[in-house]
């Protein structure tokens, strides 16, 4: 380790930036040499004065220009030229579709270096996983799928576990079984909008349940399953998209009791579930016969894996999911369910799933703190907030106010069911923002809402 203490200029920049630009210059002019290991984060925060995150992002920030590489228990490092020739591609740094719930992302240098040897494992059984294999998952993936739903309660046979290219893919492939093009499926009035596209896609009829603050009415959904005859119900019950309430246990049970006097299937999408460290037991645990429950991995671990480990209600019906799934999309990729089975292994996943937990929690407590006096929803861990416009704002007009903003922001048309549009907005907390441009697009958006030009 060498004796090094970054010069940074007050230019008007991050301060983490600063620490990032001075390892640049350092390299460039010859102080910091391929090799070096840069002093610990904790070390320096304290020779400078500053907190130990903002060194931790500086490092960061270096690591992501190919600068520095961090090894677990090891430290960082000056990158060698053969590692820094290796950096993130530019071309890919601005690939983020902000319509999506985002998760956000992770900053510390130990957690991405964890992810990264994930890698190591990938590319040792590269040949391998190059192979086409089975529909519904290996047996070694399987396995870490278990693991992984074990942290909800739930322990399935292997016969009834699919690993699934996405929930959207599942959703989609579900719906090829129970359902034909003109048939009815029941929903929350406000629900997620990518099941929506999926059942126009799929010529379905969407009928949304009343709802109360905690979830659909059970005496709703009783006379909507007599009136309508639907063929599925589809709830996303923990941190719901976009209203972010969570359904209580109470209020589970009382849907599973509907769901089986009636023969109801219902298609849990539990994207959320794994985030709070204390979620109600899904409702595949009350309602195990008539549940398909999708346990996607997009929102705890990242949605560039594009996995799913979904617990269907029989072995049987497994097998048809995989057939389905077979048809649309062959497989889910073996790499990406190999990189995901070896960080559920090591714990990288837990690591992740923990980062979001508190992160999200964090954004939370920023949103409630800068918009306090606003009408909105939201939950300590949830990605978003359901943001209720002031008289005399319409949701179009603040969405164009807000466009070319690096934060999503959706109105309530897309999630609306069988029920007008209210004017609300759904607001992403998560993705690559950082907390201060969180604070500060927040910020913006108060003083849009209170601009008297906004308002004329």
């Amino acid at each position: 380790m060498i004796d090094w203490t970054p010069k940074t200029e007050p230019n008007g920049k991050p301060q983490y930036i600063a620490i990032a630009d001075a390892i640049e210059t350092d390299i460039r002019d010859g102080r910091l040499s391929p090799g070096n290991r840069l002093p610990p984060q904790r070390q320096l925060a304290k020779r400078l004065g500053i907190d130990f995150t903002t060194v931790s992002r500086g490092y960061t920030e270096a690591q992501t220009r190919g600068l520095v590489t961090s090894h677990v228990g090891r430290g960082t490092f000056v990158a060698k030229p053969t590692e820094a020739t290796i950096g993130p591609d530019p071309l890919r740094l601005a690939d983020e579709d902000l319509s999506m719930n985002l998760p956000p992302e992770p900053t510390d240098p130990r957690l991405i270096a964890n992810m990264r040897s994930g890698l190591d494992y990938v590319s040792a059984n590269l040949l391998q996983l190059l192979r086409y294999q089975s529909s519904t998952g290996s047996d070694k993936d399987k396995a870490a799928a278990s693991t992984w739903l074990s942290l909800r309660g739930m322990i399935p046979s292997s016969a009834r576990l699919v690993i699934s290219p996405g929930a959207h893919s599942t959703i989609c492939a579900i719906l090829t079984i129970l359902t034909d093009p003109g048939d009815t499926v029941l929903c929350e009035q406000i629900t997620y909008p990518g099941f929506r596209n999926i059942a126009s896609r799929r010529g379905l009829k969407l009928v949304g349940i009343k709802m109360d603050r905690d979830g659909i009415l059970p005496d709703a959904l009783s006379a909507a399953i007599t009136q309508h005859r639907p063929k599925a119900l589809y709830l996303n019950p923990t941190l719901q998209n976009p209203t972010t309430l969570t359904i209580p246990t109470d209020r589970r049970l009382a849907i599973s009791e509907v769901l089986s006097k009636h023969g109801l299937p219902l298609i849990e999408d539990d994207a959320y579930g794994f985030i709070p460290a204390k979620a109600p037991a899904p409702i595949a645990v009350s309602a195990p016969d008539l549940t398909w429950h999708i346990g996607g991995l997009a929102k705890c671990i990242g949605a560039g894996l594009r996995l799913a480990y979904t617990v269907a209600p029989t072995g049987r019906l497994a097998y048809s999911l995989g057939q389905a799934l077979k048809v649309q999309a062959v497989m889910a990729s073996p790499i990406t369910a190999a990189l995901a089975t070896q960080w559920i292994e090591d714990g990288t996943a837990d690591q992740i799933n923990r980062f979001i937990r508190a992160e999200t929690s964090a954004r939370q407590a920023i949103a409630k703190e800068v918009l306090e006096g606003f009408d909105f929803q939201g939950a300590e861990n949830a990605f978003n907030i359901w943001l209720s416009l002031p008289d005399g704002i319409g949701r179009a007009d603040l969405v164009a106010r807000m466009a070319g903003r690096p934060i999503g922001i959706m109105p309530s048309d897309a999630f609306s069911v069988g029920i007008a549009p209210e004017e609300r907005v759904r607001l992403c907390l998560g993705g690559s923002l950082t907390r201060e441009s969180l604070r500060a697009n927040l910020y913006f958006l108060v003083n849009s809402l209170q601009s008297s030009a906004f308002l004329g």
